[in-house]
């Protein structure tokens, strides 16, 4: 049917959802609206034309003007069927384009004014060129694509209406509505054309990519199909072998750890390449456990996991005064830290050194550490070990080779951020198994630790961001480049205060939480607690108070539940009811002044301490004794004070040849104890002029000092541990190196108070002090 010359004309409408008819289509339409029923009706009454828009929105029931195409096909409706749902079928034939030019008021059904757009049939050269090219794409369209028969190109090549063919390859293509209305209101032929073989370009580029896919998933789809064949198979054969294990569980198990693990692209290849060999081994394997060993271990590494750092200086400072005392040095580098990793957000963990006697809390202080952190808290104790292997593990070539105890704590752990405590550094030793001090060096290293190796594990290890912790009682025993990567904190003996502080707020408490006491059935007043701090322990630090605390717990105890009373009261005169007679004598100096005894002052790695050197002499013939376990720096230095004071005979008023006539004995007691040094030189010194001019030493004097053969008095270390000794031990005046006054201010100001110290440069100084009456009157 061809155009038709009316231009303008009053339709009804018929508004279609997800369908579109072009001029020349037949199709058939189901109809259910009610206004579309009206509508049809009222266009068999008339001359059976009806106009057809689609709806924008598929979804609309009751479409508004607005959700209308303006440009549509009038069609001629050739046949009416109803169905017994209720519905219409009908066939309908495109007619020509139309435009709607205006809306008419309807309420029963949608009719409209409307204007056709009939078609511009030219004859133009690149409009035929333009339709070879539409067919020959179309035909490629029609190859790829599954949904149009091939006799479809046979009956759109016999059209030769441009305009027509462009309608019919458009119907027959999976277009979206929109870009079919597209190609409907696209009128100029030309037009047209372009737009279609664009449309035909994207498609059978889509189609390509479609197909590529397709084929990558099938590819895909028979390695897995074959896999799980083989895999089946596989399962079967180890099953009638009698594999009870079941090997091919295991591996799967393992890829799936793997899959649901982050870890390196490194680690993961390796733990691919090692599953891969587990599966290939025979489930009789020896290798096979090996190798499984080694996979767990690398799986349980914390390769990427860590704690979010709790950077609330305020709460982390709340936290360490909580559980410690004292100890402000330790604590302001733990602040200090904090404060800088707020600031930077990444810092490579600070490595500590906290040197002390036993007791004093440096193990806790690393625990409190990562408590104020929010922190895992690992420890490792590093007393004894002999083994390189123990810090870097053994070769996986070796039976029961396993990693060293570092990736151990690591493992433990399970972040990559832990507070790590190595306790006892100073205690390792070394022999034919190597040095694990040297294979510490690289663990403490900022510089070098974020590629720890370890034998074991062979993949390089990240340890920059755990901040290690060390404790030594002596620094001297630790390796020198060791020493060199560590920070070191002194962490010095308690003063009596402090003891009697902490045994207050802290070890009572616990201990009587331990012992199941609640606070009013064990009251022990100051005086007590004091005494017990005075007369029953003599330490630098408060373990040995602790169990005295914990001695008392226990004996109240036994007294509550055996019903002799529902309180226990300890005071200064009962407390050896429970702790028996007092251990130590408070205040050890000496209740005289002495000819030939001298109080000096030492340092040992449990604390500072006061022993009492003793001089006497003989007739003989100069032979000088030396007894009381002394070491070789210490004989050494006895021996230059018995030089020096031959040296200065004439000053001192000593027979000159008394080194002829005369037997000499030093004596330091508690012999068993081995002492070592070369800072109780002017102690010996004026011990022995003592003895040999007969004046006594003043009893409220201690010293210490390094002397040299012309009488010059050198510094000595440790002098805040001697100084807390002999506070302990009561004496009050302490005569010290000139050049050690510039470490008065370490010393606790409640104990400086109390003591006086005398700087001394020279040996007659220090006589001029020491001895009750100048030498010579």
């Amino acid at each position: 049917m061809g155009p038709n010359k009316i231009k303008v004309r009053r339709l009804p409408l018929l508004p279609l959802r997800g369908l579109l008819v072009y001029p020349s289509m037949v199709l058939h339409l189901d109809v259910g609206r009610e206004k579309s029923v009206k509508a049809l009706e009222k266009s068999m009454v008339d001359d059976s034309l009806i106009l057809l828009c689609s709806q924008s929105e598929i979804n609309i029931e009751e479409p508004t003007t607005e959700d209308i195409y303006r440009i549509g096909t009038i069609a001629k409706v050739r046949q009416m069927l109803k169905l017994p749902n209720g519905t219409i079928r009908v066939l309908v034939e495109g007619v020509v384009r139309a435009e709607i030019t205006e809306f008419l008021n309807n309420d029963e059904y949608y009719e409209v004014q409307v204007r056709e757009l009939p078609e511009q049939e030219t004859s133009d050269p690149e409009i035929d060129a333009l339709m070879r090219t539409v067919l020959h794409q179309f035909e490629h369209y029609i190859n790829l694509s599954k949904k149009v028969t091939p006799e479809t190109l046979a009956a759109v090549s016999d059209i030769d209406e441009p305009g027509r063919l462009a309608d019919v390859i458009c119907s027959h293509l999976s277009l979206k509505i929109k870009d079919k209305q597209d190609i409907l209101e696209t009128v100029p032929v030309k037009d047209r054309l372009e737009k279609l073989l664009s449309i035909l370009n994207n498609e059978r580029e889509v189609l390509e990519l479609e197909r590529k896919i397709s084929q990558r998933v099938k590819k895909q789809m028979e390695k897995t199909q074959k896999e799980y064949y083989l895999r089946e198979q596989m399962k079967a054969i180890q099953k009638e072998l009698g594999d009870k294990e079941g090997r091919t569980g295991e591996i799967e198990e393992l890829r799936s750890q793997l899959a649901e693990t982050e870890v390196p692209d490194k680690v993961k290849e390796k733990i691919e390449k090692e599953i891969d060999r587990l599966e290939k081994l025979p489930a009789t394997s020896a290798e096979g456990s090996v190798i499984r060993n080694y996979i767990d271990w690398l799986l349980g590494i914390p390769w990427s996991n860590f704690t979010e750092d709790d950077l609330n200086i305020i709460h982390a400072e709340e936290i360490l005064n909580e559980d410690h005392y004292g100890l402000e040095k330790p604590k302001e580098r733990v602040l200090e830290y904090l404060a800088v990793q707020q600031l930077v957000k990444k810092l490579k963990g600070p490595i500590l050194c906290l040197v002390g006697p036993p007791g004093v809390g440096k193990t806790s202080i690393a625990r409190s550490i990562a408590r104020s952190l929010g922190r895992q808290f690992i420890r490792i104790s590093l007393g004894g070990v002999r083994d390189e292997a123990e810090i870097r593990g053994h070769r996986r070539t070796y039976v029961g080779a396993m990693p060293g105890r570092i990736i151990q704590g690591m493992k433990n752990a399970g972040t990559t951020n832990p507070v790590f405590l190595l306790d006892e550094i100073d205690k390792m030793a070394m022999d034919f198994r190597g040095d694990p001090a040297a294979a510490l060096l690289e663990v403490l290293d900022p510089e070098q630790n974020s590629t720890f190796s370890d034998h074991y594990i062979e993949v390089p290890f990240d340890l920059s961001n755990v901040m290690f912790v060390t404790t030594a009682n002596a620094v001297h025993n630790i390796p020198r480049p060791l020493l060199d990567r560590m920070e070191v904190l002194y962490i010095p003996g308690y003063t009596e205060i402090e003891k009697y502080k902490i045994a207050r707020n802290f070890l009572l408490p616990k201990q009587q939480k331990d012992h199941g006491l609640r606070e009013d059935q064990l009251i022990i007043d100051e005086q007590a607690l004091m005494k017990i701090v005075r007369e029953y322990t003599r330490e630098a630090g408060v373990r040995n108070l602790e169990q005295q605390v914990a001695a008392i717990c226990r004996k109240s105890a036994k007294r509550l539940v055996s019903g002799q009373g529902e309180i226990v009261t300890i005071h200064a005169d009962n407390v050896k009811d429970f702790l028996g007679p007092a251990k130590f004598h408070h205040g050890m100096a000496e209740e005289s002044d002495q000819i030939g005894a001298v109080t000096g002052l030492a340092w040992t790695e449990v604390g500072g301490d006061t022993l009492v050197i003793e001089v006497t002499v003989m007739p003989g013939n100069g032979k000088l004794t030396l007894t009381g376990k002394l070491g070789d720096v210490m004989k050494e230095s006895a021996q230059a004070a018995f030089s020096y004071t031959r040296s200065r005979v004439g000053q001192l008023r000593i027979a000159p040849d008394f080194h002829e006539k005369l037997d000499v004995h030093i004596h330091i007691p508690e012999g068993a104890i081995p002492k070592d040094g070369p800072s109780a030189g002017i102690t010996m010194a004026t011990a022995l002029i003592s003895a040999l001019t007969n004046i006594p030493v003043s009893k409220e004097v201690a010293m210490t000092g390094e002397i040299t053969l012309r009488g010059r008095v050198l510094p000595i270390g440790g002098l805040k541990e001697k100084s807390l000794a002999a506070h302990r031990a009561g004496i009050r005046t302490i005569i010290i190196p000139k050049d050690n006054a510039k470490d008065l201010e370490e010393i606790p100001e409640s104990v400086r108070n109390e003591l006086r110290f005398i700087p001394v440069a020279h040996v007659d100084e220090v006589l001029e002090y020491a001895l009750v009456r100048p030498v010579g009157v």
